[in-house]
């Protein structure tokens, strides 16, 4: 059973932080200070629960008054499961309650079908964040 819920509480951050941890510094070569940075305190986050382990998490701040979605990812043992259209919902549920109507992401290039089958649309030329190529994708909430 999947269960979403606003981490708000430190072990939720934590778990939170940890899947960060685990697929972006582990997998992905991420620089950890690079991952948990300035802006945790200000974003809304996320944790989704398969079967109640933590599974994936996300985080949502508004930016000049648009919603970027950020930090966006799945434990690799719970993917294709669902779990990452469930973060992005309770992201857009977030924005949506925080008045936003639009919504931005910068997304890996391995993760962009994913997020057009969102609603996102690419709306940039390919960039380098962290030796990863990302695109910026763009949603009216």
């Amino acid at each position: 059973m999947i269960t979403t819920e606003r981490a708000v509480h430190k072990e939720q951050l934590e778990q939170a932080y940890a899947i960060r941890t685990e697929v972006f510094v582990e997998e992905q070569g991420v620089p950890l200070e690079a991952e948990i940075d300035e802006y945790e305190e200000e974003s809304s986050h996320v944790l989704v629960r398969y079967d109640g382990e933590p599974a994936g998490t996300g985080r949502v701040r508004s930016l000049d008054k648009v919603a970027k979605l950020e930090r966006i990812c799945v434990r690799e043992k719970f993917r294709k499961a669902g779990i990452g259209a469930e973060i992005m919902k309770e992201l857009e549920a977030i924005a949506r309650e925080q008045g936003l109507t639009k919504a931005k992401l910068h997304a890996q290039m391995q993760a962009a079908d994913f997020y057009e089958k969102t609603g996102y649309t690419i709306d940039s030329d390919i960039f380098m964040e962290e030796n990863i190529p990302h695109v910026r994708m763009i949603k009216q909430l």
